[in-house]
């Protein structure tokens, strides 16, 4: 899932989730940013191949804001490593607010960042997001509706107050009788 921020893609990923749990499917749901930190962490102990048996069990994983933070080689490596044991043994849903030429400011190889391409491409569906933030749009209505002056309510024609007609006398000029 390719998109600005706020267009709805967690939100649809996470229904995806929810949707694959209900139907009895194991899940789990992680940010980039902490499946990189976990890898690392994993990997300064000696237990990456742990962190990613425990990855093995599952039918989905969905992999939240791939993009917004680049990554140190190791952390980029680490991830590849990740993606690939995944490739073809279970369903991935990533979301992205980056275009896939931009990849490379992310991981920081060109030949890394293709292969991890062309393994997440292979047999998926790009669905791209191309409105605008749903967050920008909701936060813009509520500043409107702060600053707007309350207009008081219409009234009702048997709520209106009733008024006698004023009368207007008219005077005609002698002058014009003849």
């Amino acid at each position: 899932m390719v998109g600005g921020s706020g267009t709805g893609k967690t939100h649809l990923a996470t229904a995806l989730g929810v949707s694959a749990c209900q139907q009895g499917r194991r899940v789990r749901f992680v940010g980039a940013t902490e499946l990189a930190n976990r890898l690392l962490e994993a990997h300064a102990e000696h237990r990456v191949m742990q962190v990613l048996s425990g990855f093995t069990k599952l039918d989905l994983v969905i992999v939240d804001e791939l993009g917004f933070v680049p990554f140190t080689g190791t952390g980029a490596e680490l991830l590849f490593e990740f993606f690939s044991e995944a490739f073809e043994r279970r369903s991935v849903v990533v979301t992205t607010n980056l275009p896939f030429a931009d990849w490379t400011t992310v991981f920081g190889n060109e030949r890394l960042t293709a292969a991890l391409l062309d393994r997440l491409t292979h047999h998926c569906q790009i669905l791209e997001f191309r409105s605008e933030s749903f967050r920008l749009r909701q936060s813009l209505q509520r500043q409107t509706k702060r600053t707007t002056v309350p207009q008081p309510p219409p009234v009702q024609p048997d709520q209106r107050p009733t008024r006698r007609p004023q009368l207007q006398t008219i005077k005609e000029d002698s002058r014009d009788q003849s």
